[in-house]
């Protein structure tokens, strides 16, 4: 046993050897400067063609203001919410060293900095490692501090250095950035707000931030939490008096955000695009993105940049007009992007007016406007690719015929009705009273009739579709999570990025690119990794999505998109037009370009961002995807593919469904589509369930073997929550071929009625469709 002597000389040595070792440390440790923490440069944006976009950041937007300049209510409120003893105590919190200091150790996650010295010191240090020995450097520095330093010297350090959002370092910058005046003039209520804020911009900034849990509506609602939380604690530690805290019951008005300088028309929306894949690519957080420094060379093509903004601003002059329809016509947006087929590369967007107009929502990026009709094609490719219940795992035809009568009952995948609301038999509305009868899925997409499609979902499978889907870039979270009928028809809300860029699987023959904003960054003139095009994969196999592409080239030609003929290319598209017209969208694609344009009405400025109906807006009785959206691509897609050879899309493989002599399945050489006359069957609901593909009989229409056939009284369904309809739903003779044209109201819409005076808007120059007359025909529709 070691003597008492022995213990005691040894503790006693090795705290000597401790504490001089500390004390060294702090004595070769320098203080932070406020003044070089601050310091920034410009993060540099190119185009696809090398050429400058813009200079954004650096110090414009940082400003040291001393302790006499900030507001007590700043200082009030930060104390109370990061650090109750600030002063009182030594600059740090031991327990909390000692945690990070084993996790470091450990090889964990890092913690500690609980202190407003330990967090001030930290950052002086955003462009470095997370390492033992930077939190060592720190704990010597805030020790060195919290017995050397004023305190009100060190509390102004932090306030100074600490990032706020909106590009904004120090409070300076934060109080212009959030409330538009100078720090010294923040109120108690607006403080409170800076400092939630302080607890991490990209979850408090009610701007919205990176990730899925980041939204403007949940960033919001977590900063309003905070705010009132740092007023009540205020109170709670003795910096606030319970009776000026009552007074305070509104949560502060924000001005627009600072950085839309220097950033006016599509160049805000380009950036902060850009920005975010760098930031998402790196993991990089906001504020070391705000210290500039880095030259990002992005996809942009200017000429097709201004090909779209033209497009869009040409139409929206002609088609709207605030003052004389402010009912209707305020609040309409526009939404585009624009992907090079061959590589994901986003090559334009449209995202609004602009940041300097006060617009903030990109609408190329806005997820919740469903896509209405646009989602049909994948059902019909997860029918192609898996079949259903009734094809023993053989992928259908496109000429495999379904009933689509209107208010047909849809059976489950037992071949039991779906139930209503009410306890009956649900009944799928279609746009049009048409008694189509049995019509081919070709038939189905190129009139956009809801019936077969509300049916075809059932028997592929929700989850099929979902598959299918996802394996083109649609982002699960966007889906519509509910396995109902209105799923088939564009209740899920992808952005026109990811539409565009899906589309683009189809285009490239099933090969799938994840969409890309950026091809290259350099920091401190060194090239950064993990900027490469993403790398092909395989979505479906190559006949799948030709066979789609067939379809949807007949949409263009035959269907609901036919002003997009106007493009003397070809062409493959769809259209969708959802419930009470709240949007309307043309997706549609050419062997080397897909486009994606969206049109809805909501007010940017709005907490919820709430849909309204577009009835009326343009003095027109509603607007389809296969008007104003398909227009707007029209000229973009002319102007863009300009002095690019025309191509052709392959040829598709025949695929199908038939029996061999053994009955078992077998491709087989799909059958041409049938003219669209179709039978006069009844028009009462059925609910006797679909019949198996095999021979017909008993008076019921012929059903070859290899076909997968339904009785067209077997029904389904009542309104989906996208209604959409065809060409006999506004048709030839509902339409306006010249907005007025032949007689009504366009390719989308009622069916057809008698003729009408044409009362639409004339059309474009160059011979692109107006917008349609305000008369619809018999009935008049919203899909397509």
């Amino acid at each position: 046993m070691p003597s008492w002597k022995l213990v005691g000389g040894t503790a006693l040595g090795f705290f000597a050897v401790v504490t001089a070792g500390a004390g060294i440390g702090i004595a070769m440790v320098n203080t932070p400067n406020p003044n070089l923490a601050a310091k920034a440069q410009n993060n540099v944006f190119f185009w696809a063609d090398g050429t400058q976009m813009v200079a954004t950041g650096g110090s414009m937007n940082r400003q040291i203001v001393p302790i006499s300049k900030i507001p007590r209510s700043m200082q009030d409120a930060v104390i109370s919410a990061e650090n109750e003893s600030f002063e009182t105590d030594k600059g740090v919190d031991p327990m909390g060293i000692a945690r990070a200091v084993w996790n470091m150790a450990k090889g964990g996650s890092t913690q500690g900095g609980s202190t407003i010295t330990q967090q001030y010191v930290k950052n002086t240090y955003l462009d470095s490692d997370q390492t033992l020995k930077r939190k060592v450097t720190e704990l010597f520095i805030a020790i060195k501090l919290g017995v050397s330093a004023e305190k009100d010297d060190v509390l102004a350090g932090y306030l100074n250095t600490a990032y706020y959002g909106r590009d904004a370092y120090g409070i300076q910058a934060a109080a212009r950035a959030y409330f538009g005046k100078d720090c010294e003039e923040l109120t108690p209520s607006e403080s409170a707000f800076l400092a939630s804020v302080l607890k991490g911009p990209n979850l408090y900034n009610p701007d919205g931030g990176i990730g899925t849990a980041a939204t403007p509506q949940a960033n919001t609602e977590r900063a309003r939490q905070r705010w009132a939380w740092v007023l009540d604690r205020e109170v709670q530690v003795g910096r606030m008096q319970k009776a000026d805290r009552d007074q305070i019951k509104e949560f502060p008005k924000l001005v627009d955000s600072e950085m839309a300088r220097g950033m006016s028309g599509q160049i805000g929306y380009l950036v902060e695009t850009a920005k975010q894949y760098v930031m998402k690519t790196k993991d990089i957080p906001a504020e070391k993105m705000a210290l500039g420094g880095y030259q990002i060379h992005t996809t942009f093509e200017k000429p097709r940049v201004d090909a779209l903004v033209k497009a869009v601003e040409e139409t929206r002059d002609d088609f709207l007009d605030e003052k004389k329809r402010p009912d209707y016509d305020t609040f309409v947006q526009f939404g585009a992007a624009s992907v090079d087929v061959k590589s994901g590369a986003i090559v334009a967007m449209y995202g609004g007016p602009g940041w300097d107009k006060k617009h903030f929502t990109n609408n190329a990026n806005t997820i919740g406007v469903p896509v209405g009709s646009t989602w049909k094609p994948y059902v019909l490719a997860a029918a192609l690719e898996y079949g259903t219940q009734n094809s023993n795992g053989s992928g259908l035809s496109v000429d495999s015929k379904y009933p689509a009568n209107d208010l047909t009952v849809i059976n489950n995948r037992q071949g039991k009705p779906l139930t209503g609301s009410n306890g009956k038999p649900f009944q799928q509305k279609n746009e049009s009273s048409t008694p189509y009868g049995y019509v081919t899925l070709n038939e189905a997409m190129e009139k956009s009739i809801n019936v077969p499609f509300a049916q075809l979902v059932f028997d592929v499978g929700h989850s099929k579709v979902r598959d299918v889907a996802k394996s083109t870039g649609i982002l699960t979270e966007s889906m519509d999570p509910d396995n109902t009928a209105s799923f088939a028809l564009g209740t899920s809300t992808p952005s026109a990025i990811r539409m565009a860029d899906s589309y683009a699987t189809f285009a490239a023959s099933g090969t799938h690119h994840e969409p890309f904003s950026v091809t290259k960054v350099e920091q401190d003139g060194k090239e950064l990794s993990g900027f490469e095009a993403p790398k092909a994969q395989r979505a479906m196999d190559n006949a799948i999505a030709d066979n789609v592409t067939k379809v949807l080239e007949n949409v263009v030609q035959n269907g609901t998109g036919v002003k997009a003929k106007k493009l003397n290319r070809p062409v493959a598209g769809k259209t969708g037009t959802t419930d009470k017209n709240k949007s309307a969208w043309f997706v549609g694609y050419t062997p080397e370009l897909s486009t994606a344009v969206t049109l809805f009405r909501t007010d940017p400025t709005s907490a919820d961002k709430k849909l309204m109906s577009m009835n009326h807006v343009g003095g027109v009785d509603s607007i389809h995807g296969g008007d104003i959206p398909t227009v707007i691509w029209t000229e973009y897609m002319r102007e863009a593919l300009k002095g690019l050879p025309s191509k052709e899309f392959p040829e598709p493989d025949d695929i199908g469904v038939t029996a061999d002599a053994s009955g078992a399945p077998s491709p087989s050489p799909s059958v041409a589509p049938s003219p669209s006359t179709p039978p006069s069957p009844s028009t009462s609901p059925s609910t006797s369930p679909p019949v198996s593909p095999s021979p017909s009989g008993g008076g019921k229409p012929s059903c070859k073997p290899w076909r997968v056939c339904y009785d067209p009284t077997t029904n389904g369904g009542t309104t989906s929550g996208a209604d959409n309809g065809g060409v006999n739903g506004g048709g030839v003779n509902g339409g306006a071929a010249n907005g007025g044209g032949v007689n009504g109201g366009g390719a989308d819409g009622g069916p057809t009625g008698p003729p009408s005076p044409p009362t639409g808007k004339p059309g474009r120059p160059g011979g692109i469709t107006g917008w349609g007359g305000t008369s619809t025909g018999t009935t008049a529709g919203t899909g397509g």
